[in-house]
């Protein structure tokens, strides 16, 4: 993982099956997977030629108690977890749990942005095990391509992560009825988008969307797989191919790529 203040660095399915998630993400992504398990919880990492690159695990029980549901969530890298934590809260957001230590791995927070959407702060411990840098070519199946935010106001939404992260506005696009799509970047480097969400759906929520060979040759494993297509393909500025779609377990993802 990067430590870099501001940048996404990790990526988690918490799931209600996590063997049956990590094979339909291994057939449909590509993934390879390790287990990472401690005594007392399961965890899988899921890697790209050996090198960790997301991990699932199964929906904690108080998680799902509160409603929450099958889902991807979001590691962003900060300098201090307690003094980001505390300044979600002053911004207007929710600490939905408390910072808190990963032995030998980090310390971490789950909070949500004003308008609800989830995320973790996280910096990680100095003995954490780092893979060498460039090994992993940008656009390789299983790596993340982009992140994108369906606010509840895209502007508020931005004024909140700036304040919090430091993004930047890159380009901006029209969609038409659909409202503007706001490109955010970090050192200058567009690595998502915003947009209002529509009507249709029901809370604000972040997507991650994952590289893979080519996205009709994934749409058709999707099927084969259990999931389900539930927007695309389309191809979007710069032809990147995506769709986005729900698992076997309802959870929402998205993928990319470069062919169609």
């Amino acid at each position: 993982m990067s430590t870099t203040q501001g940048t996404f660095v990790w990526y988690e399915l918490m799931t209600t099956d996590a063997k049956a998630a990590e094979t339909f993400y291994r057939d449909v992504v590509g993934w390879g997977s390790q287990d990472a398990g401690t005594e007392g919880m399961a965890y899988t990492l899921l890697t790209v030629g050996g090198i960790p690159r997301a991990g699932l695990m199964v929906l904690p029980k108080e998680a799902s108690d509160a409603g929450a549901h099958p889902g991807w969530i979001g590691y962003v890298a900060v300098d201090d977890v307690d003094a980001s934590a505390a300044k979600v809260s002053e911004l207007g957001g929710k600490v939905l749990r408390q910072p808190d230590n990963i032995p030998n791995i980090g310390r971490f927070s789950v909070v949500a942005d004003p308008q609800g959407a989830a995320f973790v702060l996280f910096k990680g411990a100095a003995e954490m095990p780092s893979p060498a840098p460039g090994t992993v070519s940008p656009g390789t199946p299983g790596t993340t391509g982009w992140h994108e935010l369906a606010a509840g106001d895209w502007e508020k939404a931005f004024d909140f992560y700036s304040a919090l992260f430091g993004w930047t506005k890159d380009q901006t696009f029209d969609m038409g009825p659909m409202g503007t799509y706001q490109l955010f970047a970090h050192d200058g480097a567009p690595i998502g988008g915003m947009m209002t969400k529509p009507p249709i759906l029901p809370v604000p929520f972040w997507s991650y969307y994952f590289f893979v060979d080519s996205i009709n040759a994934a749409i058709d494993r999707v099927k084969s797989a259990g999931g389900t297509v539930t927007n695309g393909p389309h191809q979007v500025p710069g032809g990147d191919w995506i769709i986005h779609g729900l698992d076997p377990q309802g959870a929402p993802f998205a993928l990319v790529s470069r062919n169609a």
